[in-house]
């Protein structure tokens, strides 16, 4: 019978050890997650950038051999991430498909002029740079006008930084409740063995012993729970990857291995510090505080 007891309540502690393992895991993974979209706001915002299109009209005697070599030089300018000459006929394709052959019918012919698409640099994609860039493309000799998203910059340059600040004050909120909900399932643990704690206080052991096992369990705890969330975000990473094959151009790696490390030492400082503190209360109590 004692042996049935002994067994069930090992089961019940084992069972009790990997719940809050789970539960903190699940913690760390919201944690995780916040940290790495915050890490990477700023390859989110350049890769917007980076996919915005400049359009430069092109004068109207400028022949295919000198547009193609006027975006060819372009390419060399320090700016410019890539450009791409467009000919009479491949922007005609271009607007028929956005606005339909009707309405080209009208026309005796094509009033599509000759451009270069350019892709600029994220770092000159800002409302201060683009019109310093708008303004050094007028200025060559081959160009008629300049087209940019202006207002579209404006309102990406704004909205990014809105989010960056939503997601700090989330990653600060979803520390904050980490460290409540963990310092809870710490605290359940080691109330568990306050009766060892009272007999270890009894025969003489001193705080250092007796808080070393538990220390050593907490940090434990705190490496298994941080791996599971470091796996789990790994796991989504993947997955979303398959989806999605471009975003590992938005979501770099270095950062996701800055935002594990941000994970295991959340679980690690928050599992050994809750740990340490309520030890440390449990052997200031007295005899009736415990047993009460």
């Amino acid at each position: 019978m004692a042996k049935k007891k002994k067994s069930s309540l090992r089961r019940r502690m084992v069972g009790a050890y990997v719940s809050s393992i789970l539960s903190i895991s699940l913690v760390l993974i919201l944690v995780g997650t916040a940290t790495l979209l915050l890490m990477n706001a700023k390859s989110v915002s350049d890769y917007f950038k980076e996919n915005l299109l400049m359009s430069v009209i092109l004068k109207s005697d400028v022949t295919e051999e000198e547009g193609a070599r006027y975006a060819e030089e372009l390419r060399k300018r320090p700016y410019v991430l890539s450009s791409k000459y467009i000919d009479q006929e491949q922007g005609t394709r271009e607007l028929e498909a956005l606005l339909g052959e009707d309405f080209l019918a009208v026309f005796e012919e094509s009033p599509v002029p000759t451009s270069v698409e350019l892709n600029l640099k994220a770092e000159y994609v800002a409302p201060d740079s683009l019109a310093v860039v708008t303004e050094l493309l007028g200025e060559d000799e081959p160009v008629e006008d300049v087209k940019c998203q202006q207002g579209l910059v404006e309102a990406l340059d704004s909205n990014m930084k809105k989010v960056s600040l939503i997601l700090l004050i989330a990653v600060a909120a979803l520390l904050f409740i980490s460290l409540i909900l963990i310092n809870n399932v710490v605290r359940l643990h080691v109330f568990a063995k306050r009766f060892s704690i009272s007999t270890m206080k009894l025969v003489g052991a001193t705080h250092s012993f007796i808080c070393r096992p538990f220390l050593k369990r907490a940090v434990l705890q705190g490496f298994m729970a941080a791996l599971l969330a470091i796996l789990a975000l790994a796991g989504l990473l993947y997955w979303l990857n398959s989806a999605l094959p471009q975003l590992l151009a938005i979501v770099q790696v270095e950062m996701f291995v800055k935002a594990g490390g941000v994970v295991l030492a959340s679980g690690l400082v928050i599992c050994v510090v809750g740990t340490y503190f309520y030890v440390n209360k449990l052997l200031s109590m007295s005899k009736n505080e415990l047993y009460g």
